[in-house]
């Protein structure tokens, strides 16, 4: 069983073909994201709805609903733009199934009402699993006591760092996105010490990678 993919039950199966018109009412994207859409993807069907009349899970003000969405590609590849539109377009919790070549992928971002305006929503970078055969075993959904616990663990399951002793799972997707950016800085200052010649440059561009290395393990704990 692959820990990041479910079996979603059937009496919450909703199954809708989900047209890019639709989405562009909502979303207003840009010329250049509907050419993404155009390019990118060949299908949506928004395949279930976790919600208290579907599962009989208590819904909590920052998530009412849980939509599960299949997006079939064109391309092995899926820019973001993307699915942040959907995400925009669509006033509830995503979590994406992309599927390609017999293969499918979750992939969600850590969306939540705005604290200062409830009516619109948050959306975040995104995480994901790897590509998995589509005939991957699922394993049952997690336990939980309202759709808000549910979404939080299967959000969870897509994050590249463990979570720490009771961390909240704002303040978890918080510390990945400050892992995520020291890594980069890391990859950068790592490419200029292989480009570097002089010897001096070269000890103080070390420190930096070292101070970056010390930083990453301390947020990856």
């Amino acid at each position: 069983m692959n820990a990041a993919l479910f079996a979603y039950p059937k009496q919450a199966q909703y199954g809708r073909v989900l047209s890019k018109n639709k989405i562009y009412k909502h979303a207003v994207p840009s010329a250049a994201i509907k050419t993404l859409f155009i390019e990118q993807v060949e299908q949506i069907v928004w395949q279930f709805k976790l919600a208290p009349e579907t599962i009989n899970l208590p819904a909590k003000p920052a998530v009412p609903e849980i939509q599960i969405f299949d997006v079939t590609l064109k391309t092995p590849a899926l820019d973001h733009e993307v699915l942040r539109c959907i995400d925009k377009a669509i006033p509830f919790p995503i979590i994406f199934q992309l599927l390609y070549d017999q293969r499918i992928q979750p992939i969600a971002t850590y969306k939540r009402p705005n604290e200062a305006d409830t009516a619109k929503w948050v959306i975040d970078g995104y995480f994901s699993a790897g590509w998995l055969p589509e005939d991957t075993i699922r394993e049952p959904l997690p336990i939980a006591l309202d759709l808000q616990a549910l979404y939080e663990q299967l959000l969870r399951k897509l994050l590249p760092l463990p979570q720490r002793a009771q961390e909240p799972l704002k303040e978890h997707v918080a510390r990945i996105n400050q892992w995520q950016g020291k890594q980069n800085e890391y990859q950068k200052y790592q490419t200029r010490l292989n480009k570097e010649k002089q010897f001096n440059r070269k000890v103080e561009i070390n420190a930096q990678v070292r101070r970056l290395k010390t930083e990453l393990e301390q947020l990856a704990s």
